[in-house]
C-alpha cells in the first residue's frame, strides 16, 4: 500500500479543512500524466495523484473539495489544448459574427469557467452544496466599477450554481460582495492581503446575508471564503522596505512569519466572528524556507490545524509531491509566531 502524500497528511490534521486545485480543471488531466512520467515511483504517484482526484472515485473520496481560477489560469487551459480551442474561437467568431477582442474573451472564459464547474458538479450535490465551488473571477482591470462587477458576477455565477465568484479587495469590491451575498451569489473575496480587508469582507458578507435573509433568498447554495495571499504579502507589499527604512535586515524565515502571523491573526478573527459563517482560503504558498539545510513550506506547517481551504496550484503541487515528502504536520494554528520575530 502506497505512504499517504504529503497532502493527503495535512489535511487530516483537520479534516474540516478543505483542499482545492488552484487552476482550471480542464488542464488536470494532462498535468496528472506529466506527474506520472517525472515520478520516480509511478505506482506510489499514481495512488497520490488517485486520492487528489479521480472521476471514478465517488466525490467524497477526493481529496479536492473545490477550485480557484482566474483569467490568466483559465487561459492555460487554452494552452493545455490550443488547436481545440482556436477552432472553439474560431467558431464563435463565425457563429455570432463578433469582432470585438474584449467579446471573445469573456465568451471564452465564461465557457472554460461553465466547464470546470460541470466537472465539480458531482461533488457539489453529492455534499449537500458544501463543497465543490469553482471560483470564476471578475475582470480585475473593472476593480473600481461596482455596477460592471456586480453584472460580471450574476453572468457568470448563471453559468451554474457552483460559481462562486472572485471579487478584489477593493472599497467597490466589498459593496459588490454586499450585494452578491444578498442574491445568495457565492463569492470569494480576493488581491486581499492585510487584516483589514478581511475585517471588512466579512462585515460586508454579514451585512449582505441579512439582506438575504430580510427578503426571503435561500442562502443553501452559498458560501463565503476570504483569500490571502500569504507570499505576496512579503513580495508585493512594502514589508521589506519598511525594513530598509527602519535598518532592519529581514532574512526569508521572517519574512515567512509575518505571513503567517497575519494569516493566524485572520483566522482567529474568523473564529471569533460568530455573524460570519465563512472561511479563510490559504494561497500564494511557497516552499520556503530552508532549514538545517532541509526544505520546508511554513505557509502550510505552521497553520496545520485550521478549519481553511488550502488551494494549491500545480507548480506548488509538485513541490510538495517531489520535494517535501518529508514534511510533517501536528495542530499548530493557534501556535503564535516566536516574539523576537514579532518585536
Amino acid at each position: 500500500m502506497a505512504s499517504k502524500s504529503v497532502v493527503e497528511k495535512l489535511w487530516e490534521v483537520n479534516p474540516e479543512a478543505e483542499i482545492w486545485w488552484d487552476s482550471s480543471p480542464l488542464i488536470y488531466d494532462n498535468w496528472r500524466t506529466k506527474m506520472l512520467e517525472e515520478a520516480s515511483d509511478k505506482e506510489e504517484m499514481l495512488a497520490w495523484l488517485d486520492r487528489l482526484y479521480n472521476r471514478d472515485n465517488k466525490p467524497e473520496g477526493n481529496i479536492f473539495r473545490g477550485v480557484t481560477t482566474n483569467p490568466p489560469l483559465s487561459y492555460k487551459a487554452i494552452k493545455d489544448n490550443p488547436d481545440y480551442w482556436s477552432k472553439w474561437v474560431d467558431d464563435l467568431i463565425e457563429k455570432d459574427r463578433c469582432t470585438d477582442a474584449e467579446v471573445v474573451f469573456w465568451e471564452t472564459y465564461k465557457e472554460i469557467v461553465k466547464r470546470g464547474a460541470e466537472e465539480y458538479m458531482p461533488t457539489f450535490e453529492a455534499s449537500n452544496y458544501k463543497y465543490g465551488f469553482i471560483s470564476g473571477q471578475v475582470d480585475p482591470r473593472i476593480r473600481h466599477d461596482v455596477d460592471r462587477m456586480v453584472a460580471q458576477g450574476v453572468e457568470l455565477h448563471a453559468l451554474s450554481p457552483n460559481v462562486m465568484i472572485k471579487v478584489p479587495g477593493t472599497a467597490e469590491g466589498y459593496q459588490v460582495i454586499r450585494q452578491l451575498t444578498a442574491k445568495a451569489i457565492p463569492t470569494n473575496n480576493t488581491l486581499s492581503f492585510m487584516i483589514s480587508q478581511f475585517v471588512t469582507c466579512m462585515n460586508a458578507v454579514v451585512d449582505g446575508m441579512k439582506e438575504a435573509t430580510d427578503n426571503g433568498v435561500d442562502l443553501s447554495k452559498w458560501r463565503s471564503v476570504i483569500t490571502a495571499m500569504s507570499s505576496r504579502f512579503g513580495t508585493l507589499g512594502d514589508l521589506q522596505k519598511d525594513a530598509q527604512d527602519r535598518d532592519i535586515e529581514l532574512i526569508e524565515a521572517e519574512e515567512r512569519w509575518a505571513e503567517i502571523a497575519v494569516f493566524k491573526k485572520a483566522c482567529r478573527l474568523v473564529d471569533e466572528n460568530s455573524e460570519y459563517p465563512g472561511k479563510m482560503l490559504l494561497c500564494s504558498m511557497r516552499m520556503s524556507p530552508i532549514v538545517d539545510g532541509e526544505i520546508r513550506s511554513w505557509h502550510i506547517e505552521k497553520v496545520a490545524g485550521a478549519n481553511i481551504v488550502y488551494t494549491c496550484p500545480p507548480p506548488y503541487l509538485e513541490g510538495l509531491f517531489f520535494k517535501g515528502p518529508h514534511l510533517a504536520f501536528h495542530d499548530q494554528i493557534r501556535d503564535p509566531a516566536p516574539e523576537k520575530v514579532m518585536d
